[in-house]
């Protein structure tokens, strides 16, 4: 059975013979790997600026017309200092990304007739807050969320419809899926109310959602963070999975409860268990996973891409990977898989 059939089956519950798999290589050896994805080509009339600061710091320039910071030597992370719409008379005349232009995915038809068995993902930029909350830098927008809500609307219209643009070209490529990240949550909380949400937001959900189902492609969504509030609608309304690095800010049980509407894909907590480095823990929680959230369909397991950002030796990852394995084969001749040697 090919890794493309067992992620449908994981998705829509049909008894796959084992989990689904995403982990990267380890001591230079591979792992199972399930899906392959695909994302634009870079804009070739735009050329990204880069400098150094006086304060330690590096700043560069994105295709929106953002100015990024982060600290010299850091590999990920960055906050907008320099939004393109400071003033909403810059909405009037403001131009984003061109991430709408379909010559920017001619590579893809290639990227699936390489990958025919694995279940292929297209990259989008989000939903819509993702991207839009940068074009005023973040605080400004959430203040706006409040004062301003038929500018924000605006302007999450605009975000909105090149997202919707690149699903269609998705759809025409052959793509199984969608996939972004929208981190929606603090340690303890939504960062908007769960009314707000509701008012604002809840409407570019089903517009990707619906758009997405449209083309018979699944939609994959990543959040960090506590967003448990919005869980229930975005189960309601059609959200194929939810990928979660810290799945136990929400709970593995409260998750659980909607086992056979949604698919799950996580790693083993990337803040209240792998950092530990207990073996014992490590493998524990990823066996409670598959056995809350796999049976008869419903998780991928993964690993975490930057063990260095959350101190963690590869070698403990490891220990998810081989207890996933090990518990999470459930026909080892349809699977085709081999085993890990204890």
């Amino acid at each position: 059975m090919t890794s493309r059939e067992i992620i449908r089956r994981v998705l829509e519950f049909d008894n796959p013979p084992r989990i689904g798999f995403t982990y990267s290589d380890y001591n230079g050896q591979p792992r199972l790997r399930d899906t392959v994805g695909m994302g634009p080509k870079p804009d070739p009339n735009f050329q990204e600026k880069r400098w150094l600061d006086d304060e330690g710091g590096e700043q560069w320039t994105d295709e929106w017309g953002c100015t990024w910071r982060r600290l010299v030597g850091r590999t990920t992370g960055g906050e907008v200092v320099g939004p393109p719409i400071t003033t909403w008379d810059d909405l009037e005349t403001y131009r984003p990304a061109t991430l709408d232009d379909p010559s920017r995915y001619e590579h893809g038809p290639e990227v699936r007739e390489k990958h025919p068995d694995k279940y292929m993902l297209g990259s989008i930029t989000g939903c819509c807050f993702n991207r839009a909350r940068y074009l005023r830098g973040f605080g400004q927008y959430l203040e706006d969320c409040a004062a301003e809500p038929e500018m924000v609307t605006r302007l999450n219209q605009i975000v909105s419809d090149i997202i919707m643009a690149q699903v269609d070209i998705y759809g025409e490529i052959g793509c199984d899926g969608v996939f972004y990240c929208e981190d929606w949550g603090t340690q303890e909380r939504l960062l908007v109310s769960p009314k707000m949400w509701d008012e604002m937001f809840r409407w570019t959900f089903e517009r990707l959602i619906e758009r997405a189902h449209g083309h018979n492609m699944t939609v994959w969504m990543h959040s960090c963070g506590c967003m448990t509030d919005i869980v229930p609608p975005l189960v309601e309304m059609g959200m194929d999975l939810f990928q979660f690095d810290q799945p136990e800010v929400h709970g593995i049980d409260y998750l659980a409860e909607y086992h056979g509407e949604v698919t799950f894909w996580f790693p083993v907590d990337i803040q209240k268990t792998l950092p530990t480095g207990d073996e014992e823990l490590i493998r524990a929680r990823a066996r409670e996973m598959v056995a809350k959230l796999g049976q008869g369909g419903g998780f991928i397991a993964k690993d975490y891409g930057d063990n260095h950002s959350i101190g963690v030796d590869p070698l403990w990852q490891h220990w998810g990977y081989e207890e996933f394995l090990d518990c999470g084969v459930f026909d080892p001749a349809e699977a085709n898989v081999e085993l890990p040697v204890r």
